[in-house]
């Protein structure tokens, strides 16, 4: 019997463990969720881009992506998006037409995939401030 109950309390103590860090993780990306929403993301002067396709990404736990930007002229001519993880906010994608028809960063966010839309913006932003040419 002793050995019995040693078990359950070793498997107890796992259990607690994951519980208090599953409830650490969760509060940890719900705070850096909610900092995104309210996020202001800066435009990018695009007159100092040489035409080019660059590639950029931004992670703020669970939503990511990755897109690929094509400059030409000093306009944003296509946006890839390579990869999106995003739970629920796939419709986040379509803010890339807006940001090519406007040809700025400073656009509305998709209704119902504020956080996706604001890390693709910002992964948007990454290509452009930070070139690495994908040509």
């Amino acid at each position: 019997m002793k050995r019995g109950i040693k078990i359950l309390l070793v498997f107890g103590g796992i259990a607690l463990a994951l519980v208090v860090a599953g409830t650490i993780l969760f509060a940890s990306m719900q705070k850096g969720l909610d900092s995104l929403s309210s996020m202001e993301i800066e435009d990018v002067d695009l007159a100092t881009i040489p035409d080019g396709t660059y590639e950029g990404s931004y992670t703020r736990l669970p939503v990511a992506a990755k897109v690929r930007v094509t400059v030409v002229g000093h306009a944003i001519t296509a946006i890839v998006i390579v990869e999106h993880v995003n739970g629920q906010g796939a419709s986040g994608e379509a803010i890339v037409d807006d940001v090519i028809a406007q040809n700025s960063l400073d656009v509305d966010a998709i209704a119902g995939a504020t956080y996706s839309s604001k890390v693709i913006l910002l992964a948007i932003r990454d290509a452009l401030v930070e070139p690495d040419s994908a040509d």
